[in-house]
C-alpha cells in the first residue's frame, strides 16, 4: 500500500473516531442533527480554547469526558 492509502486510512479513521465521540455525547440527538447548531457550538468550544479562559475550560471539559469514559461500561 502507498503512503498516501496509508495517510488517508489514518485520517479516516480518526475522522469517523471523532464523529463517534459527538454521537457518543448525544449532540446529534439534541440538535435534532442539526449541523449548524453543532458547527456553531464547536466554534464556540474553539473561542474559549483560544480565550483566557483555556486553561480552566479545558480542565473542566477533561474532567467530565474522564469521568464519563470511566462510568461507560462499553469504554472499559
Amino acid at each position: 500500500m502507498r503512503t498516501w492509502q496509508v495517510e488517508r486510512r489514518k485520517r479516516t479513521r480518526h475522522l469517523i473516531e471523532l464523529g463517534g465521540l459527538v454521537v457518543k455525547a448525544s449532540i446529534v440527538d439534541l440538535t435534532g442533527d442539526d449541523r449548524t447548531t453543532i458547527f456553531g457550538a464547536l466554534l464556540w468550544i474553539a473561542d474559549k480554547l483560544s480565550s483566557d479562559q483555556e486553561e480552566r475550560a479545558r480542565a473542566l471539559w477533561a474532567a467530565k469526558g474522564r469521568l464519563a469514559f470511566e462510568t461507560d461500561p462499553a469504554t472499559r
